[in-house]
């Protein structure tokens, strides 16, 4: 892993920029990747989001009511595919749609700091721009010489796209969003976290579209003179679907910002640190950014992958509950009638994310409450699913739900929020306590990590498993194996990848596959 040089042109251009800028530009074009572990991990997240757009895609009418064109039977000729669709559309609406199909049922991939998000959200406007320009065949300029090292063949010259520069692209937006999630809390300053996606796909889109280092430069000081989105539609009294949108929206964003700039559009230099007027003294109370390292692999390698749809600092409380299940049946105890309170300790971060009481009054209220989440798990013994938290599913209106959650009380524990924020653990503690009516307290049931956890040795295996179940909700078993097939060929043209994602296919690609 190289950071090359700089040229002194380059030097000479971000020496007007604020530093911050400056580093994640230098990152986008000058780092080069050279670590199996980060390509490997990258393929598996890759597989992972295509999975969840597949399924939510087959799955979720409101999400359905939102892709498409916005006049209705529009297509744009070689324009961006829309994952799960038929739909072809310009690269700004489709990176909405892809953004909002890989993250609105709460179940792509995850990663934990001061900043909590889901790095790939950045695929929905990654994907989009190069299955665009990979089907156009507008000239490639990425230029890092080791894109294409099993090959030998620099990629700035070779048409069309392929998944080797579409992975060096989520790499770097991983790094990118992951490492400024380490140490700085938006959610402190009221602002969401797709900001962040807003960031780093502004820049790896920025260089994929052939923007210079200047213009890239001038697109990512843009994304700081945005206003950008409250927090609010993520934390009660208005936790509302706009979550499961608001990183296509940021993509969408990205998107935009780049081609405005690739059409001539200036940037802010000193967007961040001007006094009065920049982001740090109107947004951020004053303080700046800490980065807690150089940009590398680090937070590819690091991803929590979500076996379970379920908000991420939640799922391991669902796992002890699950256990809980099977003490009850061995116990005789009902836990409709016998439970008098559960005690869960937790993190600082799930006190703030998922500690609710009342009503809940929507799909996004519901996966985002950790007394749901229990309550729901404890009654229906087995895994929560997305259909549990719809409008119209039987455990929305269980009155036994309500009751139970009613009894679930979160208390934060010190030593689990500094697993959560030790980067060598980096873990989302749960203990539960049951406490039933006749006045017996059982033990308590502590789940520290689980399958989808860096450090879990199921992660791969469960990851490619869910991947399979999601894909099964609109295609065949041989077309899965295709796609499982083509993720391990780097130099696979991106269109031609994509096509085993949508639901229109080029009847080349049928008899390969049936072959």
């Amino acid at each position: 892993m190289v950071m090359e040089t700089p040229s002194p042109e380059e030097n000479h251009v971000s020496q007007k920029y604020d530093k911050v800028l400056q580093q994640i530009v230098d990152y986008v074009f000058h780092y080069k990747i050279d670590n199996e572990k980060a390509w490997k991990r990258a393929k598996l997240a890759l597989l992972d989001a295509l999975g969840c757009a597949v399924a939510t895609a087959a799955s979720n009418e409101d999400c359905r009511k939102m892709i498409g064109p916005v006049v209705e039977g529009t297509t744009v000729p070689n324009g961006a595919r829309v994952l799960g669709s038929n739909f072809e559309l310009d690269p700004t609406k489709a990176a909405f749609d892809n953004g909002l199909l890989i993250r609105y049922l709460d179940h792509n991939d995850a990663f934990i700091g001061a900043e909590w998000g889901h790095p790939s959200d950045n695929l929905g406007a990654i994907i989009s721009v190069m299955d665009w320009l990979s089907r156009k065949g507008i000239p490639q300029r990425p230029r890092l010489s080791d894109l294409s090292s099993k090959t030998g063949i620099e990629p700035s010259t070779t048409p069309p796209y392929t998944l080797r520069i579409l992975l060096t692209a989520q790499i770097k937006a991983y790094e990118i969003q992951g490492c400024f999630q380490i140490r700085n809390s938006f959610n402190k300053v009221g602002l969401d976290h797709v900001i962040l996606v807003k960031l780093a796909s502004t820049a790896v889109v920025s260089w994929l579209m052939g923007l210079d280092y200047a213009q890239t430069l001038a697109a990512v000081s843009q994304v700081w003179q945005d206003g950008n989105p409250l927090r609010t539609y993520r934390q009660a009294p208005n936790t509302s679907p706009r979550k499961g949108w608001a990183a296509g929206d940021a993509c969408m964003r990205a998107v935009h910002l780049a081609l405005l700039t690739r059409a001539g559009q200036p940037g802010a230099p000193s967007v961040l640190t001007a006094p009065k007027w920049g982001f740090y003294a109107t947004t951020f109370r004053g303080s700046e950014f800490s980065l807690p390292q150089p940009f590398g692999t680090w937070v590819i390698e690091n991803v929590y992958f979500k076996i379970v749809a379920a908000e991420a600092h939640g799922i391991t409380a669902i796992y002890a509950a699950l256990q809980l299940c099977r003490i009850f049946a061995d116990s005789g105890i009902n836990p409709r009638k016998d439970i008098a309170r559960i005690d869960i300790r937790t993190h600082s971060a799930a006190k703030t994310i998922i500690d609710k009481s009342g009503p809940l009054n929507n799909y996004a209220d519901r996966d985002h409450c950790m007394q749901y989440l229990v309550a729901v798990a404890l009654l229906k013994g087995s895994i929560i699913t997305p259909e549990d938290y719809k409008d119209d599913s039987p455990w929305a209106s269980d009155t036994d739900v309500s009751e139970l959650c009613s009894k679930i009380v979160l208390s934060e524990d010190e030593s689990f929020t500094l697993e959560y924020n030790d980067p060598s653990k980096r873990q989302m503690t749960n203990g539960l306590t049951v406490t039933l009516k006749n006045g017996k307290v059982l033990d308590e049931i502590v789940v520290h990590h689980i399958a989808g956890h860096p450090l879990s040795a199921e992660t791969e295996a469960e990851v490619i498993s869910k991947f399979k179940r999601h894909m099964s909700s609109m295609f065949e078993e041989f077309h899965v194996r295709a796609a499982l097939e083509a993720i391990e060929d780097d130099d696979i043209a991106v269109h031609d990848l994509v096509d085993l994602f949508v639901m229109r296919l080029h009847p080349r690609l049928c008899k390969r596959m049936k072959d």
